[in-house]
Formats: structure tokens, sequence, C-alpha cells
């Protein structure tokens, strides 16, 4: 049975994609230098929380994802930030290869909100591999699942993300709104002579203030 272990070398945007992804750079090793003819490998990206401190900043903002700080013992816990496939060509003892991982900075999911979150330091990502070996050798060719046991940790640069969505979002970020919502806003602004959407939420958490 070929014994695989995988490491990533390094995660840097992905230049003139056209949406927002990450291209994470791996390392494939066959321990027991048998040929392997290719790899088709399904790969889930995980998110793990808890394996990094937080600021106080950083700690306010995800408030809204993991609750209270006093209650993080519980609810900090990891959740998936994506699931993508690659085809790794036949190789014999180590190669590299490039993992495109799809992108959003939609505030609604619960990546977005932790990725905007952060400050500085890394996002802590294990990376869960399954899929199909195919190797070569002695009379013909041999087909056996990658075990489900194979994974690699993952200390992702946050100045990665920030160097994406700057790209492709410079100085924003994306909210969903409902369509009443959208057209009770467009009314204020219009009734105001507010020039821009974002003038107007400055005004409107002006004239709210801090809560009691």
């Amino acid at each position: 049975m070929a014994e695989l272990t995988f490491d990533c070398v390094d995660v840097q945007p992905l230049k003139y994609a056209a949406s927002p992804t990450l291209a994470f750079t791996m390392r494939v090793t066959e321990l027991t230098a048998q040929p392997v003819y290719a790899l088709v490998l399904r790969i889930q990206l995980r998110i793990e929380p808890q394996r990094r401190r937080y600021s106080d900043g950083e700690s306010e903002l995800l408030t809204d994802l993991f609750g209270d700080p006093s209650r993080w013992g519980e609810t900090l816990k990891p959740f998936q930030f994506a699931a993508v496939s690659a085809v790794v060509p036949g190789f014999t003892g180590s190669t590299e290869f490039v993992l495109e991982v799809p992108c959003s900075y939609d505030l609604e999911v619960a990546a977005g909100k932790y990725f905007h979150a952060l400050a500085d330091g890394v996002v802590p990502l294990v990376l869960l591999f399954s899929g199909t070996v195919f190797g070569k050798g002695g009379p013909g060719f041999w087909v056996e699942p990658v075990p489900w046991h194979v994974e690699a940790e993952v200390r992702m640069p946050i100045t990665a993300w920030d160097e994406l969505m700057d790209r492709y979002f410079p100085q924003v970020a994306w909210i969903k709104l409902h369509r009443d919502t959208l057209d009770e806003l467009l009314k204020y602004k219009a009734r105001h002579a507010i020039p821009t959407w974002d003038a107007a939420m400055e005004k409107l958490l002006g004239s709210a203030g801090d809560p009691p």
C-alpha cells in the first residue's frame, strides 16, 4: 500500500484568476518509493480557530461567530472553509502541485466572518485528504484509496487572504440585505441627499449611537 504525506510549501493569491482564488503549493511524498501513475484527490480545508490567540479587537469582531469570549471554551470549534479536488500527475518519491481554492468575501459565511476579523498572525488550517492512488509496477497497474487519516496542518498567513481580497475588493466589504431593507435604505439616502452608500451607513450609525 502507498504511504503518502502532504505538506504545504506556500500560500499565495492566484494571479490572473477570474474570481478570488488562493493557491496552496503542496508537496506530496510517497514514502515507499513506489511509482505513482496519478493521484485523484478530494480535499476538505477546515479552520481550527482554537489553535491561535486573539487580540481584544479580534475577539470583539468574532463575537458574532463564536459568542462571548467567556464561552469560547465550548464554542471555538473547527468548521469548514472549502472543499476542492485536484489531479496530481505521476511521480516517484515526491512532487509539488498547486491546489486552487476559490474564495468568497461573503460575510454571511462563517469563513468570511473569521478572516475579516483577523488583524494579523495566521489562520490555522487542516487539510483532510481522500481519493484514489493509481500506481504502476510489477505486472501492471494497481489502484487503492487514499487513507482517511492523511492530513496536513497549515498555518496560512492572514496577509495572503488580505492581499487576495484587496486585489478584487480594495477597501470594501460585502453584506447581503433583504430587498425591502435595501429599498428603505435607498429612500433614506435620497431623502437626506446622501451621495454614497458608505456615507448613508455612517450617518445611520452616528444617529443610532451606542446601545445602552
